[in-house]
């Protein structure tokens, strides 16, 4: 079942209301179909969990993963598993990634897309 909680879509609207720097620098990237005309929605609630990002059309999230993630590599596999179950794809990024090179982690989604790349 993907319909979420009231308790997620709590943490979506509180993850929208403050997000971490690096998901806002990616957002201003990202946002107003600028990639592609894909569209994403960020904190995307979706069953017990909260995407970052999630563009529908593809059934694709896009995690920006912060140190605290090194630390949490059991329960994310078990969250992107249960994604994945439920039909999405999980592309994980790490924060460093985002600030350094973005241009990495767009084409990656372009060929999540079966788009070609335009840089």
């Amino acid at each position: 079942m993907l319909k979420p909680s009231d308790k997620t879509r709590a943490a979506a609207r509180r993850g929208r209301k403050m997000p971490t720097p690096v998901e806002v620098h990616f957002w201003g990237l990202l946002r107003d179909r600028r990639l592609e005309g894909l569209k994403f929605r960020r904190q995307f609630p979706l069953g017990p969990y909260v995407a970052d990002f999630a563009c529908p059309s593809l059934r694709l999230i896009v995690e920006l993963d912060g140190g605290v993630h090194v630390l949490r590599a059991e329960s994310d596999a078990a969250r992107d598993a249960w994604l994945s179950a439920n039909g999405w794809t999980v592309l994980r990024f790490d924060n460093a990634a985002v600030l350094r090179n973005p241009a990495v982690l767009f084409e990656e989604i372009r060929r999540h897309a079966g788009l070609e790349s335009t840089d």
